[in-house]
């Protein structure tokens, strides 16, 4: 049973009641309907309908009730629609737009629960570690909240500490998506489609990773090392004698916002150079680390002096591997010279289309996807807005790609968002040629051919060695009848319960006639006890069957099926 997979304590079953509330507060009620909650769980009916959705919100559009159920349901779930937002091959574009809106800012955490947060974690008090540590954050998110410090060295840092207990919060929260993720996969029709189970998982994974600050560090670390021979880029130090689980210390860098252009033109910075530099920096990290910044918004990329750009915030970074970089290279190659069946080799090559029909359907409308860039000039090409376009396209064929591609396109419109800001003739497709074509060239340079045909044959070997052994296996498996094929029946559950249901109301039904007849006939019989007149047996079977009968009519009527 699925929901066994939920931690059975007492917080996680109000949790679990406060998260169906909310649901049906925002109009989502047939969805937890269909997922035959009752089924699995002793709350009973009323613990899931109560309230019903107002007026006000019944107003509102589909994606805009989503984001406000999200919102209120706090930090995990605010997270889990920040996911979403990234995924335009699993949701709307109408919702996605209102999921960028989710904003996660939660009041302070008191200053007190800070220090103790630091003192558990580093094993100091914060006055021991700290000359001087500043009472106001800068910043608070629903994770964790970031304050300014001096060292006892005289070093100025910021230190981000995670807010007290919002792990528990999470770790329930995660246990209930993953039991409606469950329910969703068995009973709703078409939900294996976009695999429930598969989104939280990976949910959970990335939300694991950013409530671990050590990791976070080392990721710096990583993009350090990556920029250490770049004069144009500045990533903070970490200190990790003041880092651990719960707090990141790290380097103080005072500058200016990429987004105050007044303020960057009035300090002399060429808005031009920045651009360009911006975006060589992030192709840099994609085509050439496999491991770039995530959220790249005005907030976190602040610049110095000499036009030196310093990027902050490494909680979401997306990472790609050298294939993926490849087919990703030469996929926006063929984009960009309008190359349909080059795009069609590659999808087919890396096994995402093999029907017929949508293999025609698909080229017919990347066609037209590609007409619509045709007579625009590369200049004005806007290359995350054409991948982002290029993703939903797939998504209509229910083509899979990885999740940090959808992060890549996100992260690429943004860059380029800033890149048209700072300067209006900023061009991301002669920023991006250089490194596509540099990729392309190693990747059919002698040595990787070389390589890649001594791979290719390493695994035919491998096969041929193996091939005669499972051939046999196989045969053998069938001689001995122990060949098995396993069907999975889904979705069988809700049938069963309901006809369970549908013949114990049968039943009552036949014992209340049965009631009712047999007292009809002791009421002819003028025999043993009587009260006014009447047997008292026949009066006790009327009572019986009329009790009997009004419990099972309050039952249907509770079931909301008449």
């Amino acid at each position: 049973m699925p929901f066994n997979r939920f931690n059975r304590n007492v917080r996680s079953l109000k949790r679990y009641r406060q998260v169906l509330s909310v649901l049906f507060k925002y109009g989502f009620g047939h969805i937890i309907e269909q997922l035959n909650i009752d089924y699995y769980i002793q709350l009973g009916k009323r613990a899931v309908t109560f309230g019903a959705t107002s007026r006000d919100l019944q107003r509102l559009p589909h994606g805009a009730r989503f984001r406000l159920a999200l919102e209120e349901l706090g930090p995990t779930f605010i997270k889990l629609g920040q996911l979403l937002s990234t995924r335009p091959d699993l949701v709307p574009e109408d919702i996605i737009n209102e999921l960028k809106k989710l904003q996660d800012h939660l009041p302070p955490v008191p200053l007190e629960e800070v220090q103790a947060q630091i003192h558990s974690e580093l094993g100091y008090p914060a006055e021991d570690l700290f000359a001087l540590f500043e009472m106001m954050p800068l910043a608070t998110a629903s994770m964790a909240q970031v304050h300014r410090a001096t060292l006892k060295d005289g070093t100025e840092v910021v230190c981000k500490v995670r807010r007290p207990g919002i792990e528990a919060v999470i770790m329930t929260d995660l246990d209930i998506m993953m039991g409606l993720a469950y329910l969703a996969n068995k009973h709703l029709p078409g939900a294996d489609m976009y695999d429930p189970v598969g989104l939280v998982k990976e949910f959970r994974r990335s939300i694991q990773r950013e409530l671990d600050f050590s990791r976070e560090g080392r990721t710096i670390d990583r993009f350090r090392k990556n920029f250490e021979d770049d004069e144009t880029i500045r990533i903070p130090t970490v200190y990790w004698d003041y880092t651990g689980h719960t707090v990141l210390t790290m380097e103080y860098v005072s500058g200016i916002k990429i987004s105050n252009f007044d303020e960057l033109t009035r300090g002399g910075h060429d808005l031009k150079l920045i651009a360009r530099r911006g975006a060589n920096s992030f192709l840099k990290q994609v085509f050439q680390f496999g491991l770039f910044h995530a959220d790249p918004h005005p907030g976190n990329l602040h610049i110095l002096e000499d036009d030196v750009i310093c990027i902050f915030d490494f909680g979401m970074v997306g990472r790609l591997d050298d294939e993926l970089k490849i087919h990703l290279t030469e996929l926006l190659l063929a984009i960009l010279h309008r190359d349909a069946d080059q795009i069609i080799t590659q999808l087919l090559y890396s096994g995402d289309l093999n029907d017929e029909s949508s293999r025609k359907n698909l080229r017919h409308d990347l066609a037209e996807f590609i007409d619509d860039y045709y007579d625009t000039l590369l200049q004005d090409i806007k290359v995350g807005k054409l991948l982002f376009d290029f993703i939903q396209i797939l998504s209509h064929y229910q083509i899979k790609f990885p999740p940090n591609l959808m992060l890549l396109s996100r992260s690429l419109i943004a860059m380029e968002g800033i890149g048209r800001q700072l300067d209006p003739h900023f061009n991301m497709v002669e920023q991006l040629r250089p490194f596509a074509e540099e990729i392309v060239k190693k990747r059919y340079s002698p040595g990787n051919m070389t390589k890649d045909i001594a791979g290719t044959i390493r695994e035919y070997h491998a096969l041929g060695k193996s091939l005669p052994k499972d051939i046999k296996e196989f045969i053998n498996r069938i001689n001995r009848n122990q060949f098995k094929i396993d069907l999975e029946h889904r979705g069988l559950e809700r049938l069963v319960t309901d006809l369970e249901k549908s013949t114990n109301r049968i039943s009552f039904s036949m014992v209340i006639a049965a009631l009712i007849i047999g007292s009809s006939v002791v009421m002819q019989i003028d025999k043993g006890p009587s009260l006014m007149g009447f047997p008292v047996i026949g009066l006790f079977g009327y009572s019986v069957a009329g009790f009997l009968g009004f419990g099972l009519a309050i039952a249907i009527l509770r079931s909301g099926r008449l």
